[in-house]
């Protein structure tokens, strides 16, 4: 799941916002809950685009306002919730409750890291993608074609203003790889209202809604194109100027994920899990390939591609990976929803894969598992290269389905906790999906084919990287080159993913979370399930830890285990 570096928009959200009571408690617990609700429709109010995409269509058709005097108004609003949340007496509040209270606290105040102390909405483009995105009125079958015609004209009326107060907003001269991004971004997302669009709403026979159509769309179009030749413009001026700093990165990990770790410490811990996975490589490549460097061995496992390509390929594994889960009892799936799986659309392929699930405010609406193709840009050999074999694709689907996002979601909004099915932390999110890779190997996929497990350690190769990457970019004076030569050298990616990987680290700090999330939660595992029969627990820990909703791992660590259990880490 491709997390943009903040967590005020949609698309950070996607699919987690729903009404819900926790069930009747102590005095207290009613204006706790109404104080709740009431920081929900604030939010929306603040943020319309993730009322739509959690299923609020009476929000359809708006953007937020993005101009500075907003943003400015929007830190306000953050700090005086804080506050407010800080003023309950947490002895007057249920333990559910006061869990909620830590958690309104540790989510505001990583909204306010992103929007002040990084200045994200005048630094990073990357901050604007969930206003731009139309995807919930283009694929999203929450309404009759013409109805969500209606909320697509209004969000196409409002993306040249937002489009505007972006240009505005953000500071020149941009980092090249943001102008990248932002170019990529734009110019695809205008080639897919051009071209892609007009035909989903072609069939609605309004005469006077498709003028209106025409006329929003044509605007959108045009402001987004003008909007991608800025960006190439700012080309011959870009800078390397990315880096958080140390102060900043730290201020993150605590703001985000409420992670208190010397950097030195969490190198060091990135670094024992990259040597560890490497050393299970080389294991698995003796089996596999006796004699053979990694090099050669990882290309050979990589070198095996699905034959009717990987969206094909994925619907299948989902189907046998379903079982798989089912039948070792490895975690409750709640639902017999299932995920549907297409090629990622092209203003949005800044990673191999990710998954889009309806909020729980919709009924009955299928998650979206996206796969991405490679760059056209590219020469014949990197977007061969580019695309999975076929057991790496088998942890991706993992990571994004069975049982990764798409369970995990299943879980989140059922969740009785309103703040818990809302917000959700990334190192939670991405850390669960990272986790269940190596534990569905662990407990048995693949029946200990070698070749199967080099799949999963490829993927785990890449997040290690990430993390270090991520840390290296940001405190430690790395260039994007060096940062590519590490995906290249340590996690033997092919040119193209190497280069995308290394350029979505300095627009995307947080993505170290992977790793992040997966180390919290194993270790969170091993001392939870130790005094209860170890393996036999997994199905009982992997259902508490997703009972809280999506967190920061360490508030649930103190729920589970009690607040002297010692660091996460």
């Amino acid at each position: 799941m491709s997390a943009v570096p903040h967590c005020l928009l949609a698309l950070a959200l996607l699919s987690s916002c729903v009404r819900g009571d926790l069930p009747p408690s102590a005095a207290g617990g009613a204006p706790w809950d109404r104080f709740v609700a009431e920081y929900i429709e604030s939010y929306f109010a603040a943020w319309p685009e993730a009322a739509v995409w959690a299923g609020r269509h009476e929000f359809d058709g708006r953007l937020a306002d993005v101009s500075r005097e907003a943003l400015v108004r929007e830190g306000a609003r953050l700090r005086a919730m804080r506050a407010r949340a800080l003023a309950f007496d947490p002895g007057g509040l249920d333990a559910a409750r006061r869990f909620e209270q830590a958690y309104v606290v540790a989510q505001t105040d990583g909204d306010l890291f992103w929007l002040e102390r990084a200045e994200g909405p005048y630094r990073n483009p990357t901050f604007y993608l969930g206003s731009l995105d139309p995807d919930v009125y283009v694929s999203r079958p929450y309404a009759p074609l013409a109805v969500r015609l209606r909320g697509y004209v209004g969000h196409a009326r409002a993306l040249p203003r937002v489009v505007a107060q972006m240009r505005a907003n953000l500071r020149t001269p941009l980092p090249a790889t943001y102008v990248e991004r932002g170019a990529s971004m734009a110019g695809g997302l205008a080639q897919f209202l051009g071209s892609e669009v007009p035909a989903v709403f072609a069939a609605v026979d309004d005469p006077g809604l498709q003028a209106d159509f025409a006329q929003a769309n044509g605007a959108a179009v045009a402001a987004l194109r003008e909007l991608a030749a800025w960006f190439k413009g700012e080309r011959g001026r870009a800078t390397g100027d990315f880096a958080l700093g140390s102060e900043r990165f730290r201020d993150m990990l605590w703001a985000t994920e409420r992670v208190d770790v010397p950097l030195a410490r969490l190198e060091e811990i990135g670094r024992a899990d990259l040597q560890r996975n490497l050393t299970a490589l080389r294991t698995a490549c003796d089996r596999l390939a006796p004699g053979s460097s990694l090099v050669s061995c990882t290309e050979r496992v990589r070198a095996r591609k699905p034959p009717d390509g990987p969206v094909q390929a994925a619907r299948r594994q989902l189907q046998s990976l379903q079982r798989f889960v089912l039948e070792r009892d490895l975690v409750g799936v709640p639902s017999t929803e299932e995920a549907l799986v297409a090629e990622a659309p092209p203003y949005n392929r800044a990673n191999a894969a990710y998954i889009n699930i309806p909020g729980p405010y919709e009924k009955g609406l299928p998650a979206v598992y996206y796969i991405a193709p490679p760059d056209p840009r590219w020469t014949a050999k990197e977007r061969a290269d580019y695309a999975p074999g076929e057991t790496v694709l088998l942890f991706i689907s993992v990571h994004e389905v069975f049982p990764g996002h798409f369970v995990q979601f299943l879980h989140s909004n059922r969740t009785r906790s309103t703040f818990g099915r809302l917000f959700r932390s990334t190192a939670f999110t991405e850390g669960w999906a990272h986790y269940v890779e190596e534990m569905t190997w662990e407990a048995g996929l693949g029946d200990g084919d070698a070749s199967v497990h080099v799949g999963e350690l490829l993927q785990a190769l890449v997040r290690n990287v990430r993390f270090l990457a991520a840390i290296g970019l940001h405190t430690g004076g790395m260039g994007v080159a060096e940062a590519e030569r590490l995906f290249r050298e340590q996690a033997f990616q092919d040119a193209g993913n190497a280069r995308q990987q290394a350029a979505r680290g300095t627009y995307d700090p947080a993505y170290l979370s992977y790793t992040l999330g997966k180390l919290m939660l194993g270790k969170l595992r091993e001392e939870w399930t130790r005094p209860r029969q170890g393996r036999a627990a997994w199905r009982a820990f992997h259902d508490t830890v997703l009972s809280y909703g999506a967190p920061p791992i360490p508030l649930i660590r103190d729920a589970m285990l009690g607040p002297d259990a010692g660091p996460a880490l």
